[in-house]
């Protein structure tokens, strides 16, 4: 930090790839059984595939009925190749924020891609991976900038489950969103899509554990979504000074994640890494619910006074901001995040 003089050293320092090893070398790969045999299926379009600047977001049964995901999934890739983005012979991550139904979606995802020509995907494990997560992979990863982007299975802060919702976003070579040149091209093929390419016949990949898998000369890595954004982080800032920091004894915190995405970079980072307090970060086990109705927040993973219920009490506050006595020393330094980790909330003592 003190070789960079000014934001543009700041920017380049932060963003400058760094090499890691692999977690697996290609002779421990795992060989599946499948086929990687195109299938052409015939579909049409279907109204109402236009997404914003966070994606496309529908009902979870929406996305589950017939060939709604795979006719989005298509024509992205059909915008990708009339832009001139790199696909066959590329990398592409595919994860999402742990909501229900993001391990079936992120499965058809692959089939689809491999289908287009893309020769590796990789993917956090149990298809876990932030939103600022997957910009630092294709940022950061291996030799960096190597995906020509990446698919996020989230739908933000709205409540996940089979009753509630669920999207995709597509992130681009540069680890930002797609810009409106490109999401305009989606539309236009939403508008037009007759076919989807799919290997029907490879098989689903088991993303619980880190491994690469291959099928012919096609490749799924699953990593620890964790370890980019941590490499990333500790170039930006000051891990030792933050640590100190933690270590005082005047010194105390709270960090919700709400039962999104966040909790394994929270315990990873703040408890782990930089040694706080153990039980500092609450709700930090993702869950397909976001805690679901029986929740506080009642699945609403949202960091704000409405939602944050368990974080805002713990400050010492209510729903208006306003000061409470919770009968309990008041962390000096409060935070939470949404269920894909974009979107955040702090609060002083």
């Amino acid at each position: 930090l003190k070789a960079a003089e000014g934001a543009e050293g700041l920017r380049q320092l932060c963003t400058r790839p760094r090499v890691l090893p692999a977690s697996r070398t290609m002779a421990e790969a795992t060989a599946l059984e499948g086929s990687l045999d195109v299938s052409t299926l015939k579909t049409a379009p279907i109204e109402g595939q236009m997404p914003g600047t966070s994606g496309l977001r529908k009902k979870t049964k929406v996305f589950m009925e017939g060939y709604y995901l795979h006719n989005f999934v298509q024509s992205v890739f059909n915008a990708l190749f009339a832009e001139g983005v790199p696909v066959e012979g590329g990398t592409l991550v595919v994860s999402g924020d742990g909501r229900f139904w993001n391990p079936e979606a992120i499965q058809i995802i692959i089939k689809i891609a491999f289908a287009n020509g893309v020769k590796r995907v990789w993917c956090g494990t149990n298809g876990l991976l932030s939103t600022p997560a997957v910009s630092a992979v294709i940022r950061t990863r291996g030799k960096g900038f190597e995906p020509f982007g990446g698919f996020i299975c989230s739908a933000s802060h709205n409540p996940g489950g089979i009753t509630e919702d669920f999207g995709i976003k597509y992130n681009c070579e540069n680890g930002g969103p797609a810009p409106e040149k490109l999401t305009d091209k989606m539309v236009e093929f939403t508008a037009s899509i007759s076919q989807i390419k799919m290997c029907k016949g490879v098989p689903d990949v088991n993303l619980g554990n880190k491994g690469v898998y291959t099928i012919g000369d096609r490749i799924i890595e699953v990593f620890d979504p964790v370890e980019d954004h941590l490499n990333l982080l500790q170039r930006c800032f000051d891990f030792g000074r933050i640590k100190a920091l933690f270590a005082r004894p005047d010194f105390s915190f709270v960090y919700d994640s709400m039962s999104g995405v966040q909790g394994p970079y929270a315990t990873k980072i703040l408890e782990e890494v930089l040694g706080g307090k153990p039980g500092s970060c609450i709700n930090a086990d993702p869950r397909p619910d976001f805690g679901g109705p029986s929740s506080a927040w009642h699945g609403h993973a949202d960091p704000n006074l409405t939602y944050a219920v368990e974080l805002v009490k713990a400050m010492g506050l209510n729903a208006k901001g306003e000061k409470i006595d919770t009968g309990k020393p008041v962390p000096v330094f409060g935070a939470g995040a949404d269920g894909d980790a974009d979107r955040n909330m702090i609060l002083g003592s």
